[in-house]
């Protein structure tokens, strides 16, 4: 990690039609070249808008935001080529097999030939798929599958991975190779954005979050810097509670 910014986001707002309460409220942070920054928040805090235009799939209503010294919303088509995305939602053809997902995918990140073949090989390998190549999508474990929606945000190596509940929902083993791996593909260069309400996975592999509530950033630090911060802190959820509260937010 190093002192300069990837990710520069200015006086940003959402407002979504219809509503007179916007769902980004005139945030300002930045993201620095190399972190594992955590965005958290409960349900409806805002984190998913604030992602989709990071990730240039919503317009913001006000604001700026520059992405590896581009500025979004003028320059998206080179910004896309340089981040990956990696939803909660299982983003692969489930008729087709993990080889046939992984090859359509690299050829439209501009991949081909013997470079794509060795990185389909590489990532199947990495994530211990390897052997299950030619089998459907269909028939994947929940764990099989998240480590190909993994493998499929990774495939064209991006300077910034977008992360979504990586690893909700599945088994431990699997959990670990995604965490680890996650650690080694920072190591090399990628800085990472995640989100996940897993607060000891986030204390884990995050290097600075920001949590947001009702649009607005109420706290950011180091994880452990903030745990410190008050004698009854022993853990990042209880950052997170005293934070936002105990009420259900469904």
């Amino acid at each position: 990690m190093n002192d300069q910014n990837i990710i520069t986001i200015s006086c940003l707002t959402k407002f979504y039609k219809g509503s007179d309460k916007p769902a980004v409220d005139d945030i300002s942070f930045n993201i620095k070249q190399g972190e594992v920054f955590g965005l958290l928040g409960p349900n409806g805090a805002g984190k998913s808008t604030i992602i989709n235009i990071l990730c240039g799939l919503l317009t913001p209503t006000n604001g700026q935001v520059t992405i590896h010294n581009l500025i979004l919303g003028k320059n998206n088509y080179k910004i896309k080529e340089l981040i990956g995305v990696v939803p909660q939602d299982i983003a692969l053809y489930p008729s087709l097999t993990a080889m046939e997902n992984l090859i359509i995918l690299g050829k439209i990140y501009g991949l081909k030939g013997k470079d794509l073949s060795n990185r389909i090989y590489e990532l199947l390998t990495m994530f211990g798929l390897e052997k299950s190549k030619d089998r459907r999508i269909s028939y994947f474990s929940g764990g099989m599958k998240r480590r190909m929606n993994l493998i499929a945000g990774i495939i064209h190596n991006p300077k910034i991975l977008f992360l979504d509940e990586p690893t909700v929902g599945i088994d431990v083993q699997s959990k670990k190779v995604i965490l680890d791996n996650l650690r080694e593909i920072n190591k090399l260069g990628t800085t990472i954005i995640y989100t996940s309400h897993l607060m000891e996975e986030v204390q884990k592999i995050c290097t600075r979050i920001a949590f947001i509530d009702e649009g607005k950033i109420i706290a950011e630090g180091i994880p452990s810097e903030l745990i410190k911060s008050d004698p009854a802190f022993f853990n990042l959820e209880d950052v997170y509670l005293k934070l936002t509260g105990k009420k259900l937010r469904d």
